[in-house]
């Protein structure tokens, strides 16, 4: 038996089959999240036909269905009760109806950071750990918690999903959450742009005349030198450093796991997060682990999988 599961990122939908805790296969296309998700679902259900075929699985063979999706997640009724822009009509839309009526399979949702660290708790860098945080870096920032063998969630379903809205500058940036100075209004993708273009050096860098700022493009422009990038990346550095103090605080975590596209320069973010960590997180009994996931782009697609044949309410 197998499962498919579909990850909801902001920039790309990620979708795989997963046997017997193995990602046997997986693609990506092209989120356009802001339109929703209801006019994407034709082509995912013609791209996953196509992973089911290219696998010599049929429908028979589907005993679940995870998706992984930004947002808080009700896990007992299996739907998304509060999202932030993206893919705003999934609220709205019966998902159970659709998987059941389509692949012929129970539904199993959950928030995208909560699958992308129970990927990693299960079949990444976090197998040997019960007691785990998780800091996403994509388009914006994913927070979420294992404490004694169990996901976090809380009795409203948002409890350690929320991390990138952790306060870290009273003075900064609106975020789109209504609230200011979030770690993901100070530094995260999706603002990216935004900030570069408010700074005073901006007309005279290098990212003033790129196409599309993203974090390659500010780390690459600051290993050359340009000034603005310089000032953008350690700025960055230090905003994730302190939500991961934050949440070390927090959740009381032995590992933290760094998850993301973004961690694609690990070689310059993990030796920075650690030495902060080391520096200024209140711990009484040693140190935390601070590692790069093992699954970088499929970590949600193995978690939310693996929650979907092993949840209990």
């Amino acid at each position: 038996m197998a499962t498919i599961a579909f990850d909801l990122g902001g920039t790309k939908i990620k979708m795989g089959v997963v046997q017997s805790g193995k990602l046997l296969d997986w693609t990506s296309v092209k989120a356009d999240s802001e339109k929703g998700l209801v006019p994407k679902l034709p082509s995912l259900e013609e791209e996953m036909k196509a992973l089911l075929d290219k696998n010599h699985l049929i429908l028979k063979d589907i005993e679940g269905v995870g998706i992984a999706s930004p947002g808080l997640v009700n896990t007992d009724e299996m739907k998304v009760i509060s999202i932030n822009e993206k893919y705003a009509d999934i609220i709205n839309f019966d998902l159970k109806k659709w998987a059941k009526d389509t692949w012929s399979a129970p539904l199993f949702l959950e928030n995208d950071a909560r699958a992308a660290l129970a990927g990693e708790w299960q079949s990444g860098a976090g197998k040997e750990c019960d007691d785990i945080a998780g800091l996403t870096l994509g388009t914006g920032l994913g927070t979420s918690a294992v404490m004694q063998g169990k996901l976090v969630r809380g009795k409203h379903f948002q409890a350690g999903i929320l991390g990138g809205h952790f306060i870290v500058n009273v003075h900064g940036t609106p975020c789109n959450c209504g609230n200011i100075g979030c770690a993901e209004a100070e530094a995260s993708t999706w603002n990216l742009k935004n900030l570069a273009s408010k700074e005073p050096m901006w007309e005279s860098s290098l990212l003033s005349k790129s196409d599309s700022i993203d974090y390659e493009t500010v780390f690459n422009m600051a290993d050359n030198g340009d000034k603005l990038s310089l000032k953008m990346r350690q700025h960055s550095l230090d905003i994730w450093a302190s939500t991961v103090i934050n949440m070390i605080h927090a959740y009381d975590p032995e590992m933290v796991i760094l998850n993301g596209g973004v961690m694609a320069r690990s070689d310059v973010i993990i030796p920075h997060i650690k030495q902060k960590v080391d520096n200024h997180a209140w711990l009484g009994w040693g140190k935390v682990k601070i590692v790069n996931a093992e699954n970088l782009n499929t970590a949600a697609l193995l978690g939310v999988a693996y929650l979907a044949t092993t949840f209990k309410k």
